[in-house]
């Protein structure tokens, strides 16, 4: 046995370690470091090569931090708007979109605001009289200060007024309102008043002259009333009133514009009450043309496309298909996108089909016996169980074929009335799994059999709205593609959801800086 590799100390020796003894300490220490090292190293490496699936795992949201970030490099660059979307307002507003709860785009929307002040000051001191409107421009609809901004209008005005020639601008307002050239273009007599005024809001002869002006626009628009002009009394009372709201003469003229739109409104619901369709339209286009935007004469020729629909639907169950497509153009025209147009076109298309399978037109007696086999596979589908589906086997099915050859004989309504409770549940049920397809499907099926227009509308609204809170989330997570269908689908079922406009506004700025 080889004592000299022993390392145990002799016996009875002190507490001290020998020297080998520390070495060996020392050593292993080392080899236990470089291990240490080792394994940090790799892992760093691991680190490295998954950081970006791990940022997007623990932080989501890093495309509209990405977008705040060139926003702030913008403004530092002075790049503050851009039709092309790479100003700092334009990327703000885009981060803005994606995380609408998040503070910092609005705060950088601020900076940008004041930015546009302080240029528009520069511009106003350095007389770059355009570049200094522009940039108040953007400070306004930033809404900067409201003092701020007041200042700085002022001392644009005052800077402008020293260089306009302001007697030369006079002298052609008077020469325009002496030939009657009151408005239409930049030379005539009320915008060169307004011009004059903006220089120089005080001087009480031009606040006279420009009364003078729209005292004879306003009297030319009670002339066209009495003509029955009623467009164009409209124009010259939104002229006048965008000149001087306060004219003496306004009031008495508005509310005389305001009586002829109200006879008018009131003529066109008795054209459609009465179901004089053609005649009603053109009372509402006639008030469309007083003015583009009344949300009254709007829903009056959604009306009319509605009982045009309506009508098409009806002569396509009839198999009157020239005159069904006719007339569904002509609601098609009025409110392509409204889903009782929608709505019809499909029925339309299925009678076409139906008529197709069936042959030849069928006799009164051959209709009837194909109805009533329709309704007894009908009624066999409902023994079975198969209410709304297999597709083509299904109770719904056959009782659609039979509604379509005759929807007004008795037997098929009530199996109608029988089933349509059926398709409600099935919505609700589908709804609220947040199963939107097959929602979407039982909701068809009540629009085949029948349903209350105003329960139909209800649905459609309901399920829209969900299909929109599904965009607003796939928005949010920078998903825009998906955004893009839920926006698209919510459209198509109800055009006129609440909040679907400022969402597809959204998704428009957001998609201009992350597509």
């Amino acid at each position: 046995m080889n004592r000299d590799r022993d390392p145990s100390p002799a016996a009875g020796a002190g507490p001290a370690a020998p020297r080998g003894s520390a070495a060996a300490w020392r050593s292993g220490w080392r080899r236990h470091w470089r291990r240490a090292a080792a394994i940090a190293g790799i892992l760093l490496l691991i680190l490295l090569a998954v950081r970006q699936p791990l940022a997007e795992l623990l932080w989501p949201q890093t495309r509209a931090q990405e977008l705040r970030e060139e926003a702030g490099a913008a403004l530092e660059r002075g790049h503050l708007s851009a039709a092309d979307g790479s100003g700092a307002r334009e990327l703000y507003e885009a981060a803005l979109a994606m995380e609408p709860d998040r503070s910092e785009a609005r705060q950088g929307l601020m900076r940008v605001a004041l930015a546009a002040l302080e240029r528009a000051r520069r511009a106003t001191a350095q007389n770059h009289f355009a570049d200094a409107h522009a940039a108040l421009r953007l400070a306004r609809e930033l809404d900067a200060p409201r003092d701020a901004s007041a200042a700085a209008a002022d001392a644009l005005r005052r800077r402008e007024a020293a260089h306009a020639g302001l007697d030369q601008l006079w002298a052609r307002a008077q020469q325009a309102h002496r030939a009657g050239r009151l408005h239409g273009d930049p030379a005539a007599a009320l915008p060169l008043y307004r011009r004059i005024l903006e220089l120089d809001s005080g001087n009480a002869e031009v606040l006279r002259a420009r009364e003078d002006a729209i005292g004879e626009l306003l009297q030319e628009a009670r002339a066209g009333l009495r003509r029955g002009e009623l467009a164009g009394a409209a124009a010259a009372v939104a002229l006048a009133r965008s000149f001087d709201p306060g004219h003496v003469d306004l009031p008495d003229t508005a509310a005389r514009l305001a009586e002829e739109r109200e006879a008018a409104l009131a003529a066109a619901a008795r054209e459609l009450e009465g179901g004089r369709l053609e005649r009603a339209e053109r009372h509402y286009r006639r008030l469309l043309e007083m003015d583009r935007e009344a949300a009254d004469a709007r829903a009056g020729l959604d009306r009319v496309a509605v009982a045009l629909a309506q009508r098409a639907a009806r002569l396509s169950a009839d198999f009157r298909f020239a005159d069904a497509d006719a007339v569904l153009e002509r609601a098609g025209a009025l409110a392509p996108e409204h889903p009782a147009v929608l709505e019809a076109a499909r029925h339309v298309e299925r009678a076409r089909r139906l008529k197709a399978r069936l042959g030849p037109r069928l006799s009164p007696r051959e209709r009837a016996a194909r109805v009533r086999d329709l309704l007894t596979a009908a009624a066999a589908a409902e023994a079975r169980g198969d209410l709304l589906t297999p597709p083509g086997e299904s109770a719904y099915d056959h009782l659609r074929g039979a509604r379509a050859i005759a929807p007004e004989d008795p037997d098929v309504r009530r199996a109608s009335e029988k089933l349509l409770p059926v398709a409600r549940g099935c919505f609700e049920r589908e709804l609220r799994s947040n199963s939107l397809g097959r929602a979407r499907a039982c909701l068809d099926a009540r629009v085949a059999l029948a349903d209350e227009v105003e329960d139909l509308a209800l649905a459609r609204r309901r399920l829209a709205q969900r299909w929109l809170a599904v965009g607003e989330e796939r928005l949010g997570a920078g998903e825009l593609q998906p955004a893009r269908h839920a926006a698209a689908t919510a459209r198509e079922i109800d055009p006129a959801v609440p909040g679907l406009a400022e969402f597809e506004a959204r998704l428009e700025r957001a998609s201009a800086r992350v597509d």
